[in-house]
């Protein structure tokens, strides 16, 4: 019995080529949750098997257990392959949408295949998995790839165990297979088959708009070497500012625009293919308007057999390819989601192999060694993960930001795709379809759901709705408590969490903590000093009023004047301001790295209107990658000291006060942005020393997380100032950062506040929970 990712990957037609090689008799096949194998012969023949299986398997499978037991000789006559069977009580696993092998890619460009030209070729080892299975096991029958039946020839490859497409599900040639149509903005189709793919080259040529339905749904293309169809794109979308990705011809087009290192390359070209978030090359240049405003560029090589085609006549090298949802809009995969392309795009390049799940491309970034996940969809649906846990009918719905959800089943966790930001009606819509999805295909009804503790948030409301019992969670413990399970850690231990934005315990908003503890329970040791966010959610929309609001807070009628100086445009607006937060009204108070550096982007005049989330940090950080670091910079001053609850507490204002001096006086940007990164990374090492200090009984494990990690500069140097002061630091490794982790940390919280409750005797009490 082998178990882990092992449907959808040949390991059938794999087990039944070894079979061969060393002669054995038997059987395998599939059932919900594993791959069971009857295998008879010689013992050394057997043992040579079990070790090529261990060594070699397909290399889109991930074995996690082999489990061997001797049974009676069944005295079979020859090794075959059987039907699957919808048994098995373990956790389901299925395989992600693969990009297509080099093999396909070769067929595809033999004018004497039968597949020549065809944008639907796949075989055992790529092709779509994720996004078209209906229910499991992973066959045919269960997947969208039913509407079309097999001709004769792909039948027999299909049947044929020594066959590359022996038992690939999506299997298909232009005979029997899904077809291509280009349709105008009427719905009038203008072109099929390779004709519409080379009038969409022309089409994107001339500049024009291109909605292109994929794997996962529909990209809105056009050419990224022209900087007004780049407009239109934005324009249409609603999304000014914030960096498309591309999709380049070849690795060596990439290696043309951007720095490529070894581990960069081997995930650009791996059966993944993420979007990679690379550093820009100072020669051959894109506009401007790719990436406003940052020394970086996300791009991505062709993962299907269309994309290939696209480039095939050279006359494209590079194309915007960005989801065709309007920003803040699920992604759009339906066949009838015309009405709704129509408006953003000229022409509409569509397929017949219905999507059954969308699925956004992943997106993954470097840290030198280390890969941070920043957004995880295509190609990497995350596999189950075995927990020490038990999470066995617990839901966490997680943040509403960046949303992820996680379902647990027996002692597993499975994670969902990205699923984005819960700001409207139809992003909750397609939060609970993924989610009603998961449940019905693992099997789980619910029976707890772990939300966090923000009243207001979409997932809040969706589990008061809901018939599980309620645990309300702590957004930064979850933080740390993701981390912590990320990492395999179960003792009590420091964390570090830099974040955005977090409901705290005390009705402020957190983000800049440094907690201690575990899944049961935990201590604020320290926190950012509390400035007022005037006007609320606004104030991170725009971060000129939040930088007044700090202005304001810490110099009163100076800090009005500094602020004049530094908007005057705003003039008007700093006096209203100003009165909203001396009068203390619609003033929330917050601590949090996310507003700190929103404050000092603001400040230097990088970033005062954020148009997509984070936009002013990442800007303002985006320095530390491209600008060579000054030596000679030192760091700003700030203070730590007690609070009356024992905390100590961040008081940043002699550094706020400084960047404002050096700003006005016109000083280098790049110096005082290097310095300030300098004087967060200190000040981060400095609190964790005196707290070991005050508290030298306390476990010298440290975990970072929350959104604000995803600033390489600070990921990497306060791991590594930590390390030298002889801690033991962790980062989030299979799971990202931001709010997309959090259910993980959620789920493993609910677990310990299930299993505390138990031991107390008593029922469950949700509302213990809710109230916090």
């Amino acid at each position: 019995m082998v178990k882990g990712r092992v449907q959808g990957v040949g390991f059938r037609p794999f087990i039944y080529a070894l079979s061969k090689k060393y002669k054995l008799h038997g059987t395998v096949h599939n059932n919900l949750d594993c791959v069971i194998i009857h295998v008879e012969g010689d013992s050394d023949n057997l043992n040579n098997m079990v070790g090529d299986l261990q060594k070699s398997p397909p290399k889109l499978a991930k074995i996690n257990e082999i489990i061997i037991k001797e049974i009676p000789n069944g005295n079979f006559q020859d090794f075959t392959i059987i039907s699957s069977q919808g048994s098995g009580s373990s956790i389901p696993r299925i395989s992600a949408d693969a990009a297509i092998c080099d093999q396909c890619v070769e067929e595809m460009k033999d004018p004497q295949n039968r597949r020549y030209r065809y944008p639907f070729i796949n075989c055992t080892q790529c092709g779509p998995r994720y996004t078209i299975v209906q229910a499991l096991p992973y066959d045919r029958p269960n997947t969208t790839m039913k509407e079309f039946a097999m001709c004769g020839d792909c039948q027999k490859e299909y049947e044929d165990p020594g066959d590359r497409r022996h038992h690939a599900q999506p299997i298909c040639c232009p005979v029997c297979g899904p077809t291509i149509t280009l349709h105008n903005r009427d719905g009038i189709a203008v072109a099929d088959d390779y004709d519409a793919i080379t009038e969409t080259v022309n089409l994107i040529k001339k500049g024009n708009i291109i909605a292109i339905k994929g794997i996962g749904g529909y990209h809105l293309a056009c050419d990224a070497n022209q900087a007004e169809a780049i407009h239109k794109i934005r324009l249409r979308k609603k999304r000014p500012h914030r960096p498309l990705g591309i999709m380049v011809k070849s690795l060596e087009v990439a290696k043309s625009l951007c720095h490529i290192t070894k581990s960069e390359e081997e995930i650009l070209t791996g059966p993944e293919m993420p979007i990679v978030v690379l550093q820009k090359k100072k020669g051959r240049l894109l506009p401007e308007n790719l990436s406003p405003g940052l020394s970086t560029l996300g791009i991505m090589l062709p993962y299907t057999p269309l994309h290939h085609l696209l480039f095939e006549n050279d006359m494209l090298d590079c194309l915007v390819m960005t989801s065709a949802n309007p920003s803040g809009y699920p992604i759009l995969y339906k066949s009838d989601c015309l009405e709704h392309i129509k408006d953003i795009s000229d022409y509409l390049l569509n397929h017949n192999r219905n999507i059954y799940l969308p699925i956004d491309d992943s997106v993954v970034q470097f840290d030198r060694e280390n890969m941070l996940y920043l957004r995880q969809g295509r190609g990497m649906v995350p596999d189950p993960i075995k927990t020490y846990f038990k999470v066995d009918e617990i839901i966490a719905l997680g943040g509403n930001q960046k949303n992820t959800f996680a379902v647990g089943k027996q002692q597993h966790i499975v994670l969902s795709p990205h699923i984005g930001d819960l700001d409207n009606e139809e992003m909750i819509q397609s939060f609970q379809e993924q989610l009603q999805h998961f449940k019905a295909w693992l099997g789980v009804k619910g029976k707890y759901l772990a939300v966090d503790k923000h009243p207001l948030y979409a997932t809040s409301y969706i589990g008061k709705e809901s018939e599980g019992k309620l645990i309300a969670i702590q957004h930064h413990h979850a933080h740390h408590v993701s981390c912590m399970e990320d990492n395999g850690l179960k003792k009590p231990c420091l964390g570090i969490i830099l974040d955005g934005t977090g409901y705290g315990e005390d009705g402020r908003i957190w983000g800049f903590e440094f907690l201690y503890g575990d899944a049961a329970s935990f201590e604020r040791l320290a926190h950012l000093q509390y400035t007022p966010l005037p006007g609320g959610e606004i104030a991170v929309k725009e971060p000129w009023r939040n930088a007044v609001g700090m202005l304001t807070f810490y110099w009163g009628q100076e800090g009005v004047e500094l602020s004049r100086n530094l908007f005057p445009e705003k003039s008007s607006e700093i006096s209203i301001l100003s009165n909203l937060i001396n009068n203390n009204l619609h003033t929330p108070m917050a601590g949090t790295c996310g507003r700190l550096f929103d404050s000092i982007s603001a400040i230097l005049g990088i970033c005062t209107i954020s148009t997509y989330e984070g936009e002013a940090a990442i800007k303002l950080s985006d320095y530390m990658l491209r600008e060579p670091m000054d030596s000679s910079a030192t760091t700003y001053p700030y203070h730590i000291k007690k609070n009356i609850s024992d905390q100590l507490q961040v008081d940043f204002s002699p550094m706020i006060y400084q960047i404002v001096q050096e700003r006005l006086n016109r000083q280098p940007l790049p110096t005082i942005i290097q310095k300030f990164h300098r004087t967060i990374v200190s000040c981060c090492v400095d609190t964790i020393l005196r707290l070991m200090k005050m508290r030298p009984d306390l476990n010298k494990d440290v975990v970072l997380s929350g959104g604000s990690f995803q600033n390489v500069y600070l990921a990497r140097n306060i791991q590594c100032s930590l390390q030298k002061e002889g801690f033991n630091v962790y980062i989030q490794r299979n799971v990202p950062c931001h709010d997309g982790g959090l259910s993980l940390g959620q789920i493993i919280i609910a677990s310990q506040a299930i299993a505390q409750n138990k031991k107390g005797g008593d029922d469950f009490c949700a509302s213990e929970y809710l109230q916090g």
